[in-house]
């Protein structure tokens, strides 16, 4: 079985920044695309930011310039980088990644979710 536990949560004020980390454990062959999504009160799961193996980006409009994502294969973890937080990021964190557990299967994990609380 596969295990993402995200850290790197909590409360900080309008302008500052937190690091969130996602570390895979378990049965892993490889990792394909990780991704960071967050989820505001009342409202659907967003896809914040992803990244490919192969370290190709891609970002939410609403975090660009703002937010870094980055991955470490050797270790099995991606960070998200948040910068200039803004209250409107205060949401759940979850980091979702697609894992090999064989060398022809793969299937998508979550974790369980991390709280960022940007107060103005």
């Amino acid at each position: 079985q596969v295990r993402l536990v995200e850290s790197g949560g909590g409360l900080v004020q309008a302008g500052g920044s937190l690091r969130l980390s996602c570390v895979a454990s378990g049965r892993i062959f490889g990792i394909n695309d990780m991704a960071w999504y967050r989820q505001a009160p009342g409202k659907q799961r967003e896809l914040v930011a992803g990244i490919s193996r192969s370290h190709n980006t891609n970002y939410v409009d609403s975090v660009k310039g703002r937010f870094t994502i980055s991955r470490d294969n050797a270790k099995n973890t991606v960070y998200l980088q948040m910068d200039s937080l803004k209250p409107e990021d205060t949401a759940v964190y979850y980091c979702k990644s697609n894992v090999r557990t064989t060398l022809y299967s793969a299937d998508n994990y979550w974790g369980q979710g991390t709280q960022v609380t940007v107060s103005s």
